[in-house]
């Protein structure tokens, strides 16, 4: 698992992807900070993650699209296979290099409360736990990703899935609200990743939304591992 994680970080810095993810990444919060914390003045810093959530529908696809369909075109996801490792420490090597990727902007990103609270009365525990949330819904967001990735041979085939998949889960409940049946809103507002993460940015710290994010990880690395292992054992 570990040569795995460390053959996928080689990968995502000496190619631009991993470059582009985080510049994505801190772009967005740079324009979110300076629209709510210093145009508005505003101290919550919650309200640029509720800003820059959206960025996942671009940035996601980009990171997980060739995390596993590059290798099925170029044949070497067979090399994997032939080493004596398990298809689960494989998804998982890879899994964490992505959380690596992700992790390494948000440190930067985890400053901002910081730097704003030296001007003005930040509520630093609201900050952080969204931060904290923040990072389980780009995680569950990527889990996705990485499965849709194990599906198709082509990284462009993958990152336009991927998009119409983020983009499906970030309209979902106001798709919904045009239904006239209250039940399937209360339920697609349950399902809808984005819409748990509102709680977070309202002030309150959800922890069955933490639960939830964990599940759809684990549910969603356990797909993909079985999509590795149809593979395997298809040829």
């Amino acid at each position: 698992m570990l040569a795995v994680l460390k053959h996928e970080l080689s990968l995502y810095y000496h190619s631009l992807s991993g470059y582009v993810f985080g510049a994505f990444l801190l772009a967005f919060t740079g324009i979110g900070a300076l629209i709510y914390n210093i145009n508005a003045s505003v101290a919550n810093f919650e309200y640029v993650l509720s800003f820059i959530q959206m960025v996942f529908i671009i940035i996601v696809p980009i990171l997980t699209m060739r995390i596993i369909a590059d290798e099925k075109r170029q044949r070497t996801d067979q090399l994997l296979y032939s080493l004596p490792i398990r298809t689960s420490e494989i998804v998982v090597g890879k899994f964490f290099a992505l959380l690596v990727v992700f992790i390494i902007p948000m440190i930067v990103i985890c400053l901002y409360p910081l730097i704003f609270s030296m001007y003005g009365d930040v509520y630093l525990p609201t900050s952080y736990g969204s931060i904290f949330a923040f990072v389980f819904l780009g995680l569950a967001l990527i889990s996705i990703g990485m499965y849709i990735s194990s599906l198709t041979e082509s990284q462009g085939m993958a990152a336009g899935i991927c998009v119409v998949v983020m983009l499906l889960n970030y309209f979902c409940v106001q798709i919904a609200n045009a239904i006239p049946n209250e039940t399937i809103q209360n339920i697609i507002a349950k399902i809808s990743l984005f819409q748990r993460f509102s709680l977070f940015y309202n002030g309150i710290f959800d922890l069955t939304a933490i639960v939830y994010y964990i599940s759809i990880i684990a549910f969603f690395l356990f797909l993909c591992v079985q999509s590795l292992e149809k593979r395997r054992y298809n040829g």
